[in-house]
């Protein structure tokens, strides 16, 4: 049997390893299933349609599985999907999605998500980030593997960030950050590359310099971004290992669909 304490509900039909903890007054909804080594802490509720994988630690009131804040919700099985050992503090809002996108809010693996942070419906977040304290995302947000978000952000909703971006804290951010760079302020500008995350990630001196060179091709060049896209392309053609971090930028302004902080 799994470790659930007397004063939580589970519904009977909720599916939870036999290892999964559950504590003091938590609720688990019949349509939530809950994978190997998953610790869940007092006063947590976890409803709509979802799953949660290994080995995550969810903290004290948290809410996850909740229906969106969407007027356009009309009660459809939509559903939140969250990966293997993630942290995830108190006061945490996840939203399950809507028809009108995927019908799915994911959040991978390997993140770690600090108190009172909300994702919103339809939000698509890789793994190994971390969410500062308060960060929120609205609806339709995309976030990359590595990226960080620091206390106090506002992402506007249809917003993408690439993988290894920074946002600075107390940044309000309407229009999509390309990988590695690193953004902040109000409205939000671009500050350069994320140099310390990504000599932390253990980035090479060749990596590191082709995507300074690639960043100033976007912003410091006086280029247009269709001009930067095709500079980028034969940057890459002789960035020898680092063209997949090259290709990474230039496939990102091919995404783009608000525009980026520039």
């Amino acid at each position: 049997m799994s470790k659930i304490h007397p004063s939580a509900i589970v519904d009977p039909k909720a599916e939870l390893d036999s290892s999964v903890e559950v504590g003091p007054y938590s609720i688990v909804g019949p349509h939530v299933r809950i994978g190997a080594g998953t610790v869940v802490g007092p006063h947590v509720v976890i409803e709509g349609h979802t799953t949660i994988g290994q080995d995550n630690r969810i903290f004290q009131f948290a809410s996850l599985g909740a229906a969106p804040q969407d007027k356009k919700w009309a009660g459809e099985p939509t559903r939140l999907e969250v990966g293997d050992r993630n942290t995830i503090r108190e006061f945490v809002t996840f939203n399950t999605g809507t028809v009108q996108d995927e019908g799915v809010t994911r959040l991978g693996n390997d993140n770690w998500i600090s108190a009172y942070v909300h994702l919103a419906h339809d939000c698509q977040v890789g793994s190994n980030t971390i969410f500062s304290n308060n960060a929120q995302l609205a609806g339709h947000v995309h976030v990359g593997d590595w990226a960080i978000l620091s206390g106090y952000c506002g992402v506007h909703q249809f917003c993408k960030i690439g993988a290894h971006a920074f946002i600075g804290m107390y940044t309000s951010l309407t229009q999509d950050v390309p990988p590695f760079v690193l953004v902040s302020g109000n409205p939000a500008e671009a500050h350069g590359v994320n140099i310390e995350g990504i000599k932390r990630r253990g980035f090479t001196r060749e990596q590191i310099n082709a995507i300074r060179a690639a960043y100033k091709t976007i912003y410091r060049s006086g280029l247009t971004l269709e001009e930067a896209k095709a500079r980028l392309q034969e940057d890459e053609a002789a960035a020898g290992d680092a063209a997949a971090d090259v290709r990474a930028m230039r496939a990102f302004l091919d995404t783009a669909s608000r525009g980026i902080v520039r």
